[in-house]
């Protein structure tokens, strides 16, 4: 299998496994896509990370299978291409990706897929697709500028130059830089503890950022006001407010 999905202390990691670059091919997209939406399903995964392995996340798509479509065959393939990184970002829990080495192409646009990004102090992400005429088609042209603001996304996406681990913490690109050898461990730290959290609270408050994102706030605000006080059914609201009333803050364990 190109992806597979490990669950344990609640925590799915999606781990690419196609040697030696972990290059997106289209059985791996769609691998991608079916592994995704079971994470989605599963109440036993509350957190999810996205791991491409000791040496590299992935290095982009598979450039010998692409340069043998047309364009026929893209105007085809590209939604599914779109639709296997979205099924990644509309996962309904925490989610983290952990960095090693390249995440170039559709590498990256994974990695902008989760909702925080751990990177190796020897990571390089980019977005070189315009080095082949083309531009990036799993998301990078939409993603990247609401995540970097749209001048630096342009700066990526223009140039198809690499930016190291440094740069991309300074942009905002990641989240946090650290040894090599600790991103996958910290990463699953930073996903069992959200996984430990109020599962419905954390469902909310993700899509209300998300769609919040992407609307007016006045809409924003609406999608935030329903949640909010839809909450106020969960068994995990009840329990939050009675400890907090009665132990302090900080000592509620959810269900």
């Amino acid at each position: 299998m190109t992806v597979t999905l490990d669950v344990a202390e609640g925590v799915g990691t999606l781990r690419l496994d196609r040697p030696p670059m972990n290059a997106l091919d289209v059985a791996t997209q769609d691998r991608l896509r079916e592994l995704a939406e079971e994470a989605t399903r599963r109440d036993d995964v509350r957190a999810v990370v996205i791991y491409g392995g000791e040496r590299v996340f992935a290095a982009g798509a598979d450039i010998k299978e692409m340069q043998n479509m047309d364009h026929t065959a893209m105007v085809l393939r590209s939604r599914g291409l779109q639709d296997a990184f979205t099924a990644v970002a509309r996962i309904p829990k925490p989610v983290v990706a952990a960095i090693t080495g390249y995440a170039l192409g559709g590498g990256c646009e994974l990695a902008l897929c989760a909702d925080y990004r751990i990177a190796a102090d020897n990571a390089k992400l980019g977005q070189p697709e315009i080095l082949l005429g083309l531009i990036p088609g799993a998301g990078g042209t939409q993603r990247l500028p609401r995540l970097v603001g749209p001048s630096k996304a342009k700066d990526l996406i223009f140039t198809g130059r690499m930016v190291r681990a440094d740069e991309a913490l300074a942009i905002g690109l990641v989240d946090r830089v650290v040894p090599a050898a600790e991103v996958y461990e910290q990463a699953h730290t930073w996903a069992a503890k959200l996984a430990q959290g109020p599962a419905v609270a954390l469902r909310a408050a993700k899509e209300a950022v998300d769609v919040g994102l992407e609307t007016d706030i006045d809409t924003g605000l609406a999608v935030e006001r329903n949640w909010f006080a839809g909450l106020f059914a969960t068994e995990d609201r009840e329990r939050g407010m009675r400890s907090f009333v009665e132990e302090g803050p900080g000592k509620v364990k959810f269900s």
